[in-house]
């Protein structure tokens, strides 16, 4: 049995979609198709129905799929055990989604670090102001503000972290004194938009003041903080960017702040595959060594 037929196989099988399964095989859509075409005739069944929404296993695929899994185990088993510090010849695609904030100011570098550990793996980073969609195969593991109720997923609550209220020093030089929350009614505020808000995690304001004034506004938490920088008021970051940037100062520290959860996501049938597995364990491990940055100290 030819064991490249039966890898495209089993890519495609846990994509759903031509084009994914060629995302993380680095081929074309056509090579999966070709492979999955040829695997189908030697064995001289249909293992996949050609859907309008993706490909769907047939029965003949779902009981090769267990066989093809154990094989993939086996061979990643063999490769580690005959090749000393294995691990370090990983390759492939890891897509990795995440918020754009937590994306931009801390997965970037750290992703940095896993690709120089590990030259071969090729890795695509989604920071996106957005939520991005395990089942629809969007990235390969999520980190997200919410945790699905239900899903075939893997699922650890990677961190806490931090956010607080801020303005500019140049803002505040410009008003008078806040020393306490009353006196926030007055500031300008800056925001999200509140009918493109994609996670409820996100609704803290309301909970701080009824700012009268709100007029600047973003679906970007990176271009929020830089409008505050600026000097266009007053508003709610997380401290691992905010507390990054030198023209912004903690408003009311000890009063204002709140704890949110980050959660990392990643399909189970990806859990043995050693790139996927490696990727998953060191932004574990990353996350539970920034948690000075993550959750600073009040005050």
């Amino acid at each position: 049995m030819d064991w490249d037929q039966l890898r495209f196989f089993l890519e495609l099988a846990r994509a759903g979609r031509l084009v994914i399964a060629a995302r993380r095989l680095e081929v074309d859509h056509t090579t999966v198709s070709r492979k999955v075409q040829a695997l189908e005739k030697k064995l001289g069944m249909t293992l996949f129905l050609r859907e309008p929404d993706g490909y769907k296993l047939t029965e003949a695929g779902r009981d090769l799929l267990p066989q093809v899994e154990a094989m993939e185990s086996a061979y990643v088993g063999i490769a580690q055990s005959l090749t000393p510090g294995s691990d370090q010849q990983l390759s492939g695609l890891v897509r990795v989604g995440a918020t754009e904030g937590y994306g931009s100011t801390i997965l970037a570098s750290q992703l940095t670090r896993l690709s120089q550990r590990h030259p071969d793996l090729k890795v695509e980073l989604l920071a996106v102001p957005r939520a991005l969609q395990l089942s629809r195969n969007e990235a390969d593991i999520v980190i997200t503000l919410e945790r699905p109720e239900r899903g075939p997923f893997i699922i650890t609550r990677l961190t806490d972290y931090s956010l607080r209220l801020y303005a500019s020093h140049g803002y505040l030089a410009q008003h008078s004194p806040i020393h306490q929350r009353e006196q926030l009614k007055g500031h300008s505020f800056v925001s999200y938009v509140d009918d493109l808000l994609y996670s409820k995690e996100l609704l803290f304001l309301d909970e701080v003041v009824k700012p009268a004034r709100t007029p600047l506004r973003s679906t970007s938490i990176l271009a929020q903080q830089q409008m505050v920088a600026a000097g266009a008021g007053l508003a709610i970051l997380p401290a691992f960017a905010a507390d990054q940037n030198r023209a912004l100062v903690p408003v009311l520290p000890d009063a204002i702040h709140f704890t949110r959860t980050f959660w990392m996501l990643m399909p189970i049938e990806l859990k043995d595959i050693a790139r996927m597995r490696t990727t998953w364990n060191f932004l574990r491990e990353q996350a539970a060594q920034l948690q000075s940055t993550l959750l600073p100290e009040h005050g």
